[in-house]
């Protein structure tokens, strides 16, 4: 897959945006418009909704789809819209691609089932049996750390018959291995871990999708068009300038509490409001993204 077709579908740097809450826990979607658009102001030309990162697991499928309109009347033709289609249970998930795109969604993220843990083919018919019902791009997602069963060579066998099926969001880790599978299956790679997006980038990657954009969606700007530009010191050095955010924001595993932070931190949503299991940082936690986010200038 050409990167920069992939670009054309997904764009370079992909925020997994945060939810906004008001504070008696139902959906902002007047702060969801102002996020997306000082997002895509600052750089980034798509944005993923209803991924992890956007409390997926506790928002319900008609507020994904109210999220996606307000988005997309927000951006216009300035980004491009990724729902992610995610669950365990084919058919339920199938039901949640199929009305994302008829809300205005531009394509898909699927995750691999979690939990029940299928075969390879197993995780390959789901995947395509998702992308049949949305019939649009799909990104198909890799993260066993949170899946419990990583996308094998079985499975990316299968799921490139798919014309649909064009690019992969790797979050396993493995950036060599993951620009491997790209190039062996004419997939374009993402990189899906934020401390990986320098490497990836610097193999022949796509482009991020990023919960640390959040807090510096310039930064990430600046560091994708370095590398299009073959500048890897450039690049480096916005690398390198990030990895204390990084940690800040990612570090203890809390991606989706420390964006929705750093973002009502920036006056840019009105509350870090969160839906249980997800509970609010600590003052520790905050402090430490706090430091982190004064250094850079985003306070």
């Amino acid at each position: 897959m050409n990167r920069q077709r992939a670009r054309e579908v997904f764009g370079s740097v992909i925020p997994a945006m945060v939810t906004p809450f008001k504070a008696d826990g139902s959906l902002d979607l007047d702060a969801a418009q102002t996020l997306a658009d000082h997002l895509v102001a600052k750089g980034c030309d798509g944005i993923l909704l209803s991924g992890t990162t956007g409390e997926s697991p506790t928002t319900h499928t008609p507020e994904k789809n109210d999220l996606i309109r307000v988005v997309k009347d927000a951006v216009g033709d300035r980004a491009k819209i990724m729902a992610g289609a995610g669950s365990n249970d084919t058919k339920h998930a199938a039901r949640i691609g199929a009305q994302a795109v008829e809300a205005g969604a531009d394509s898909l993220l699927i995750v691999s089932p979690y939990y029940n843990k299928p075969s390879q083919a197993g995780i390959a018919a789901h995947i395509v049996e998702i992308a049949k019902a949305g019939d649009v791009p799909v990104m198909v997602y890799d993260i066993p750390g949170r899946t419990g069963v990583k996308i094998g060579p079985e499975a990316n066998e299968i799921i490139v018959a798919d014309p649909r099926i064009i690019a992969v969001k790797d979050a396993t880790g493995d950036v060599v291995g993951g620009i491997a599978r790209g190039r062996e299956h004419d997939l374009a790679i993402y990189s899906g871990d934020d401390a990986l997006n320098f490497s990836f980038g610097a193999l022949g990657g796509a482009g991020f999708v990023s919960v640390v954009a959040h807090a510096a969606p310039d930064r990430y700007r600046a560091m994708a068009d370095a590398l299009e530009a073959d500048d890897v010191k450039k690049a480096a050095q916005l690398h390198h300038e990030l990895l204390p955010l990084v940690d800040a924001v990612m570090g203890e595993g809390l991606g989706a509490v420390m964006a929705k932070t750093a973002v009502a931190l920036q006056g840019i949503i009105p509350s870090a409001t969160f839906r249980l299991p997800l509970l609010p940082a600590t003052d520790e936690q905050v402090a430490k993204l706090r430091s982190a986010m004064e250094t850079l200038n985003y306070l």
